[in-house]
C-alpha cells in the first residue's frame, strides 16, 4: 500500500532562522513517521534547508520552475538548475502562478515535461475558482487543465503528482468537505486511469486549507493520497499533526 505524501507550500514565507527552527522541529517530530514529507520552499532558500533535511525522510520542494531550459530569461530557474541543489518535487501550475502570473494549462504542461526530464516531480495543481463551481463546471475545469499535462507528458503521467486545489478554499479558512474532495479526486482518478495503467498507484493530493482539525477526515477518503498544505506547513505543531493523521 502506497503512503500518504503530506508536502508543505510556505509560499514566500520564511527566514533562514526560521527556516532552521522549523525544520529542527519537524526532524524531531517525524521519528517513525509512516507517511512520506515534502516542504516547498522560497528558491533563495533551497540550498540552506537542502542542508538542514540532509539524512532525513523530507523531501525537498521548489515552488516553481522555468519552462526553458536556460537562455535570457532573467529570473528564471530551470529544472537541472533545481535538480542540481538537491530539490525532488516542485510545485507546477499553482492557482497563485495562474492567477498572479497568467500562467496557462499549456504553460503547466511543458514545466511539468521539464521537470520530469530532470529527474523532478512535479506536483501538478488543478482547481476551479467559486464562480466556476457555481456554475457547475469544476469537472470540467480540472479536467481540461489536467488534459493539457497529460496530452503533453503522454507516457510519463504516471510520475507526476496531482494536487486538486479547489481555489475558493486556499488561504480563506474554507474548505471543501470531505465527500466534495473525494468526488473531485475520483474524478481525476479515472481520467489518469485513461492514461496510463499505474493511475492507482499514483498520488492525488487534497490542496484547500487542510489543517491539524480536518485533515483526519479528509485523508480517509478513498482517492485522497495526501496533502499540499500551506499555511499550516509553518507551524510545526500543525505540520505534524496532519503527517500523524495521514
Amino acid at each position: 500500500m502506497k503512503k500518504k505524501l503530506i508536502a508543505g507550500n510556505w509560499k514566500m514565507n520564511g527566514s533562514a532562522a526560521a527556516n532552521a527552527a522549523l525544520v529542527e522541529a519537524l526532524r524531531a517530530g517525524l521519528a517513525g513517521a509512516s507517511c512520506q514529507m515534502a516542504i516547498c520552499v522560497p528558491a533563495v532558500y533551497l540550498s540552506q534547508v537542502a542542508q538542514l533535511v540532509q539524512n532525513s525522510d523530507i523531501g525537498l520542494g521548489a515552488q516553481d520552475v522555468s519552462a526553458y531550459d536556460s537562455g535570457a530569461y532573467t529570473g528564471e530557474i530551470s529544472a537541472a538548475m533545481l535538480r542540481e541543489c538537491g530539490v525532488r518535487y516542485v510545485i507546477v501550475g499553482h492557482s497563485e502562478r495562474r492567477q498572479y502570473h497568467g500562467e496557462t494549462d499549456a504553460t503547466v504542461a511543458v514545466k511539468t515535461q521539464k521537470a520530469l526530464a530532470a529527474g523532478v516531480t512535479p506536483i501538478v495543481c488543478v482547481g476551479e475558482t467559486l464562480a466556476e463551481r457555481e456554475a457547475g463546471k469544476t469537472e470540467e475545469v480540472v479536467k481540461r487543465q489536467l488534459a493539457a499535462v497529460i496530452h503533453t507528458n503522454g507516457h510519463c503521467i504516471s510520475e507526476i503528482v496531482v494536487a486538486y486545489e479547489p481555489v475558493w478554499a486556499i488561504g480563506t479558512g474554507k474548505t471543501a468537505t470531505p465527500a466534495q474532495a473525494q468526488e473531485v479526486h475520483a474524478v481525476l482518478r479515472a481520467q489518469l486511469l485513461a492514461a496510463t495503467p499505474h493511475a492507482e498507484r499514483m498520488h492525488i493530493l487534497y490542496g484547500g486549507s487542510m489543517n491539524a482539525s480536518n485533515a483526519a477526515e479528509l485523508l480517509a477518503q478513498k482517492d485522497i493520497d495526501g496533502g499540499l498544505v500551506g499555511g499550516a506547513s509553518l507551524k510545526a505543531p500543525d505540520f505534524l499533526a496532519i503527517a500523524a493523521a495521514a
